[in-house]
């Protein structure tokens, strides 16, 4: 069994965005050899998520709208999180709905992805570098 890690620096200057990872973390399934194995992918942030989804921009707008809705951003004093100092709590609800991480099995050295599914780092309070590790195991 062999394994594989590296972190992925993202420099996303919105606060909220979804970038396509899909062709990083192939990348890092070429560097790494294995043929039969398993992938996770992770944001290393708090305030982040990483997902499974098409890749079609209705959609992506329509996720921005649901999140939005279920956890906006302001006022920001409706918040407990933010009488910190700071002011984004939502975006660690909208993590939580978006889940933290996939796993992606791999065959044959590729991507074992559906026809449409592409992966991505869903970013909630950016504006700043972030990492996303990926993680391969197998042979």
């Amino acid at each position: 069994m062999k394994s594989y890690r590296k972190e992925l620096w993202l420099d996303v200057r919105e606060r909220r965005a979804f970038v396509n990872i899909t062709n990083l973390v192939d990348s890092c399934l070429r560097e790494s050899n294995i043929q039969e194995g398993m992938i996770l992918v992770n944001p290393m942030h708090i305030t982040a998520s990483v997902f499974i989804n098409d890749d079609e921009p209705g959609l992506h707008h329509d996720y921005e709208q649901w999140l939005e809705h279920l956890a906006p951003h302001a006022p920001i004093n409706r918040y407990r999180h933010n009488d910190t100092g700071e002011d984004n709590a939502d975006a660690h609800i909208k993590r939580q709905l978006m889940g933290r991480e996939v796993m992606i099995a791999v065959t044959d050295g590729r991507l074992d992805l559906g026809t449409w599914e592409q992966i991505f780092y869903g970013e909630f309070d950016g504006g700043r570098k972030k990492r996303v590790l990926v993680k391969i195991i197998g042979s």
